[in-house]
């Protein structure tokens, strides 16, 4: 049996995108793929995160919002950068471990933005929604969408 790709999904505060990552990949991947998440900082779970992804079936509320840090020494193959903010401050990994980004709009500043112009919440969920969907897309076609840029 081949070892499982280790992968790390980065984003600023671990709440949200990155977490959603995670969830997709354990759920539709876990058996090739040993995901885990982490952020430059913690923001904590965002809980409009964990509600569209339960509405479509994965459930990341026992998640936690965790640092970078923790992942320095854990022998990563690759680490998916899915902010541009965490993209530009990532720290340097080892030859072995690959940077990867592919960005995904921010569900919170979106719905913020939303909320201001006076849009209810529902139509903000979308904003979240969306971006949950395009993850999944992503995940859907790993580790062969990461692997080539591995290799």
């Amino acid at each position: 049996m081949t070892e499982k790709l280790k992968v790390l999904f980065l984003c600023t505060g671990n709440s949200c995108r990155s977490q959603m990552a995670e969830g997709w990949t354990r759920k539709l991947k876990g058996d090739i793929i040993d995901a885990c998440s982490a952020g430059i900082e913690t923001h904590g779970l965002n809980p409009n995160a964990v509600k569209v992804m339960a509405e479509a079936g994965v459930d990341i509320s026992g998640h936690s919002s965790k640092l970078l840090d923790e992942f320095m020494e854990t022998g990563l193959d690759a680490v998916i950068t899915v902010c541009g903010h965490a993209n530009e401050t990532c720290p340097y990994f080892p030859p072995r471990c690959k940077v990867i980004h592919v960005g995904f709009d921010d569900p919170p500043k979106l719905a913020a933005e939303l909320a201001d112009r006076g849009e209810d919440e529902e139509r903000q969920l979308d904003c979240y929604r969306r971006v949950r969907d395009e993850i999944r897309a992503f995940v859907e076609k790993m580790p062969e969408n990461i692997t080539k840029r591995i290799a």
